[in-house]
């Protein structure tokens, strides 16, 4: 577990935001409605769900291996840049992840959980580690090399290739808000109740795309907007939910605005059940996952000048918000390998800090 030196070195990396990330006591939606993670996370939530014996076995190899075995919380290591951003813009700054087999050692040498990749990627080194990690198959992606570039997910291969892998779950992505959103809804619905019957766990990355959510702020990050795209994953039985933290609110109000109308909300979204507090923010985000029922893991973002720093600040924000985890990849993989582990090990020692806490 950590110990107080090590949660020293989180106070060290919030620096400023210290205080007022750890010191945030006054939540809109108190955590004991919450579903919080913990050690028994599966026997208590999990277990009571429609799910067979063998996701339930693929959910427990995943929150029982890597350094936060056995908490609650998940690392997970997602690869997915080659096809998303270009290989080039993903792997120019370290050429030796164009190799998968290197994705899947930093995975394994990070201590994650599990490890979130391509069908290429992981089926190129499958035999070889597919037993030592748990393997997520991402089955479907945008590619950008279309002219010109169109943002549409596609799949790139099946849930049966992903079952003769070994893979312990598979991983989809839905344009919540696209025009392609519908089909998106019925394949990957289709695709999830389909590894569900395999024995695989589901994880959905629950993005929005539209160029109408950009207006005086971008509200692809907005709370109400994101929290409504978990609430449909969820309710398409994804056990986990991949999300950008969020950065504002007001989406469902900017785009009521003058004579336009875009779908329902209810003005106590933003007083009664969120402050604009980044905690609060999130927490709506997990009350949109049935209140906890499934675990809310955050993107990482980008790789930057303070990568440390941003990592322990959304990882204090998705635990003390009653998240699950973190889910960061290009903050780790785009930096040499020894950096990259211990990267993953400071969001890892925020999860096994006692002191940090949910608020």
């Amino acid at each position: 577990m950590a110990t107080t030196a090590t949660t020293g070195k989180i106070e060290t990396y919030l620096g400023a935001k210290a205080d007022f990330l750890l010191g945030f006591k006054s939540p809109k939606i108190a955590k004991e409605r919450l579903h919080l993670p913990g050690p028994d996370f599966i026997d208590r939530i999990y277990a009571a769900t429609d799910r067979n014996l063998r996701v339930l076995t693929n959910l427990q190899r995943m929150f029982g291996n890597g350094r936060l075995s056995g908490t609650g919380y998940l690392s997970i290591l997602p690869v997915d840049q080659g096809i998303e951003h270009s290989g080039g813009a993903s792997f120019a700054k370290n050429p030796d992840y164009f190799d998968g087999g290197n994705i899947v050692k930093l995975a394994i040498e990070g201590g994650c959980n599990a490890v979130a990749s391509t069908f290429g990627v992981l089926g190129s080194v499958a035999r070889q580690y597919a037993h030592k990690i748990p393997f997520i198959v991402k089955i479907n992606h945008n590619e950008l090399l279309t002219f010109p570039n169109r943002f549409d997910q596609v799949l790139f291969g099946t849930v049966q290739q992903a079952y003769d892998m070994g893979a312990a779950a598979v991983g989809a992505t839905i344009y919540f808000g696209s025009d392609q959103s519908t089909r998106q809804i019925v394949e990957i619905s289709q695709a999830f109740a389909h590894a569900h019957q395999l024995g695989m766990a589901t994880v959905l990355w629950c993005y929005l795309r539209n160029s109408a959510f950009k207006k005086d702020k971008d509200y692809h990050l907005s709370a109400d907007l994101t929290g409504q795209a978990n609430h449909l994953g969820v309710t398409i039985e994804a056990d986990i939910i991949k999300q950008k933290l969020p950065e504002n609110n007001g989406g469902y109000q900017a785009l009521n605005m003058g004579d336009s109308s875009y779908g329902k909300f209810d003005k106590r979204i933003y007083t009664d059940l969120c402050s604009d507090h980044p905690i609060d923010l999130t927490r709506y985000q997990v009350a949109n996952c049935y209140m906890g029922r499934a675990g809310l893991i955050n993107s990482g973002g980008a790789s930057g000048a303070n990568d440390f720093e941003e990592a322990v600040v959304t990882a204090v924000i998705n635990k003390r918000a009653g998240g699950t985890g973190l889910i960061s990849g290009r903050k780790a993989f785009q930096r040499p390998m020894k950096e990259g582990v211990q990267l993953l090990n400071v969001i890892q020692d925020v999860y096994l800090s006692p002191e940090v806490t949910v608020a």
